[in-house]
């Protein structure tokens, strides 16, 4: 095709009659002003050889060719990908050829008797001029077309009754679901909330646009997905409504602001560790060098059982201390060297499998091939591992637990998942699972996920927990990958 104007007008007719040929060429070529090449084909299969290679920038072809016609030359071609402008050509007009040949895709049709310079001119400038336009909005279809589809977000058009028409591959990855599987159906199915569903509804009839609406919305297997969706309603050239949005995946901000909220809460308790230690350590000190004084004196024997029952009590506020500034200094103390995650968590279970097998629990553990390499520092991750897998011995019946380990390969990270059908966590104790001092055991200090939660962090790594209620918790660590 041709993309400067001073370059001529390549010109294909396409007749088997080639006094016709003759004839329309010699119209072209008077048309004033204008530098055109003409050529001739004159069989079917030529000439779809020749409008297929989109070499000229327009074809007039003939309605009659022989054993096939100017009509069926017209559809192959523009199924096989012929761009440019087809002019269909007649002995003899009637309106049935004229509406099918327009149908077919020709840009024209016109009668072989009626044809003079003026009129083939027109039709060139028209045809020509249309040509671009569409090959224009074709440029711009298909590179709007390749950012829909390539987009890391979920972009998407639905109907006015808020069912998908069309949606972005980036659906497969955020949802699990196939493109195909979402059309025609209903955007608010998707979401894990009704309140939502009707606000989301609600604000599009009525102002026409929802901007950053963060909800929850359902993976084809039923994960809920933190998102952000922004949608409007807009109107096509018909004056049909319709409704196109963008959903975002908002997992790894929630995620990154609930690590931060829990790192700053473990900070504020640590800090708070240490001032009370040192409030608490200095009278306890002058409680226990007192005792002493007085353990050395001649008392009554009843005398000596108070004395034994201070100092008991005053060792053990001294260990609750201890074990208080430990927990807070793990983070302090850590030393990252390259270690494997198969490595740690089998030193983890080994520790654990005196009470999984006492239990009798059913231990699964899947590995990847290849050694999962991460920046750890191994006896405080197996502390970490090791909490975990002791809640989830806790938390089953004996004969009826299963606990599943698995280390996965993703993207960027290792996925460390510790899964058992224990009787899991309740809505109201998920919200405080991590936070110091917080325990639904009864003899319990809530220091153990505090600490694991600690060291967790510490290895830039981060966890997610997911738990119901009588059918058991998991929780997923991701590693960063070591170089």
């Amino acid at each position: 095709m041709k993309n400067n104007s001073t370059l001529p007008t390549k010109i294909l007719i396409v007749d088997d009659d080639e006094d016709d040929f003759f004839i329309t060429s010699d119209y072209i070529k008077s048309i004033p002003a204008k530098n055109f090449v003409v050529d001739w084909s004159y069989n079917y299969n030529d000439a779809m050889q020749r409008l297929v290679s989109n070499n000229y920038d327009i074809y007039f072809v003939d309605y009659r060719l022989g054993i096939k016609t100017g009509m069926d030359l017209l559809t192959d071609a523009i199924s096989e990908g012929c761009e440019a402008p087809i002019i269909l050509l007649t002995g003899k007009g009637t309106q049935e050829i004229d509406v099918k040949a327009m149908e077919s895709g020709a840009y024209d049709y016109l009668i072989k008797s009626e044809l003079n310079t003026e009129k083939l001119e027109r039709c060139i400038r028209y045809s020509m001029e249309r040509a671009s336009s569409i090959r224009a909005l074709k440029a711009n279809e298909r590179k709007y077309r390749g950012m829909f589809e390539k987009s890391k977000d979920v972009v998407f058009i639905a109907g006015s009754n808020f069912k998908f028409i069309d949606i972005n591959y980036a659906v497969t990855e955020l949802l699990d679901y196939e493109q195909e599987d979402l059309h025609n159906t209903d955007i608010a199915a998707l979401f894990n909330n009704d309140k939502d569903k009707t606000y989301f509804v609600e604000v599009l009839n009525e102002l026409g646009e929802i901007n950053d609406y963060e909800l929850d919305l359902f993976s084809k297997n039923r994960e809920i997905k933190s998102c952000i969706i922004s949608a409007s309603v807009e109107m096509n050239d018909n004056g049909e409504k319709y409704i196109q949005g963008i959903i975002h995946d908002n997992s790894s901000r929630k995620r990154a602001e609930k690590s931060a909220m829990q790192a700053e809460k473990l900070a504020a308790t640590g800090r708070l560790v240490r001032t009370l230690a040192h409030e608490v350590r200095n009278p306890l000190n002058n409680i226990n060098l007192s005792v002493e004084q007085l353990a050395q004196t001649t008392i009554e024997d009843d005398g000596k059982l108070y004395i034994d029952i201070i100092q008991r009590n005053s060792k053990r506020i001294g260990d609750l201390i201890t074990e208080l500034l430990n927990s807070s200094r793990l983070s302090s103390q850590m030393t990252l060297q390259k270690s494997t995650l198969q490595d740690a968590m089998d030193k983890a279970i080994a520790s654990a499998i005196d009470r999984i097998t006492l239990k009798q629990i059913d231990l699964t553990i899947s590995y990847p091939e290849k050694e999962a390499y991460v920046l750890l520092d191994e006896e405080k991750i197996q502390l970490a591992f090791l909490n975990i897998i002791i809640n989830a011995v806790e938390a089953m019946e004996e004969g009826q637990g299963k606990i599943g380990v698995t280390i996965s390969d993703e993207d960027e990270e290792y996925i460390v998942e510790i899964e058992d059908n224990g009787c899991g966590i309740s809505e109201e104790n998920m919200q405080r699972l991590f936070e110091p001092y917080f325990t639904s055991k009864r003899n319990g200090m809530g220091l153990g996920l505090a600490s694991t939660l600690n060291i967790i962090q510490s290895h830039n790594a981060h966890v997610d927990v997911k738990s119901e209620e009588d059918k058991g918790t998991s929780f997923i660590i991701g590693f960063k990958k070591a170089n």
